[in-house]
């Protein structure tokens, strides 16, 4: 693994030994054991485009805490707010650093970097893909679960986000099922869901999408859901919150469409209170463990790292 644009760039075999990494690194810190110098003084390059609150400090602490040096730079502060294109900068901070993660608004950014980059590409976020944030997701499921086969996923909300983009591919190849619940209008992509169909056959997975809430939830071990507006389509947000309010809400009255006892609630946060969930469900102790979630992005952080620069 050279680059992590998105999760089509890991094995299967990958995947486990990240969630393993996690494992080791999240008991580790707990026995207050927190400093290996496994990146040994590697300089690493953040950039963001966009607003950040888990992923700038999760990986922060986590480069840190490998032993390197994060050097955190947000748009406004770089020549890219005065013009100087994203593939200028990259292919100075190649001479500069040891790896760059970035979190921008085109995923063609970040394919084009990767094509002409001399050091690691790491994607912190893009318009179509979070694959730290799945990582992150599919650890915590397995840390909750101790399994990932033969869980179902109900997905509810908005079928084109870059994270359900991401989990669409972790799933396919686990071998977790996934049924999303969105409206016509904003469905995953047919690419996307032709192009894992290969790992689904052979993790005998399925991906179902419907429109019914609901439905989707019945035999569901985790709800997840996600902001209607991302990042990005800002210019549509008043248009979203009519399609998707209250339908697709994630709301006590929909929970209680659930037949499993032991299920979860997850959102990759920020969330938008009483829009996408509403209150009584986020701060439900017996079933969110959105925090947890969040917690676990310094954990896989740390595991992705230090997977990436094993033979560096």
């Amino acid at each position: 693994m050279k680059n992590l644009l998105t999760l089509f760039d890991l094995k299967r075999d990958d995947f486990f030994k990240i969630i393993n990494l996690s494992r080791i690194f999240k008991e580790m810190r707990k026995k207050g054991i927190r400093y290996v110098n496994i990146l040994n003084g590697k300089n690493i390059a953040l950039i963001f485009q966009k607003p950040s609150t888990r992923t700038v400090a999760s990986l922060s602490i986590a480069i840190k805490e490998l032993g390197g040096c994060p050097y955190i730079f947000f748009q406004q502060q770089l020549q890219l707010k005065r013009g100087e294109t994203f593939l200028d900068t990259v292919k100075v901070y190649e001479r500069y650093f040891d790896a760059l993660i970035a979190r921008v608004y085109s995923h063609k950014l970040l394919e084009q970097a990767a094509m002409r980059s001399k050091i690691p590409i790491i994607n912190a976020l893009s318009n179509s893909f979070h694959p730290l944030q799945a990582i992150s997701d599919i650890f915590t499921i397995y840390e909750y679960f101790k399994k990932l086969n033969n869980l179902t996923i109900a997905f509810i909300g908005d079928g084109t986000s870059n994270v359900l983009n991401s989990l669409i591919i972790a799933s396919a190849k686990l071998g977790i099922n996934l049924i999303i619940a969105s409206p016509p209008q904003y469905s995953p992509a047919p690419a996307l869901l032709k192009r894992v169909k290969k790992f689904m056959e052979r993790t005998n997975t399925t991906i179902k999408v419907i429109d019914n809430p609901s439905e989707a939830v019945k035999e569901a071990d985790i709800i997840y859901t996600d902001v209607f507006v991302s990042m990005g389509f800002e210019n549509e947000s008043e248009k979203r919150r009519k399609i998707f309010i209250p339908k697709y809400q994630v709301s006590s009255t929909l929970l209680k469409h659930v037949r499993k006892k032991k299920y979860i609630f997850m959102h990759c946060l920020p969330a938008h209170r009483n829009e996408e969930v509403t209150n009584e469900v986020i701060d439900d102790p017996r079933h969110s463990i959105v925090w947890t979630q969040a917690e676990n992005r310094m954990h896989t952080a740390k595991a992705v790292l230090a997977y990436l620069f094993k033979n560096r």
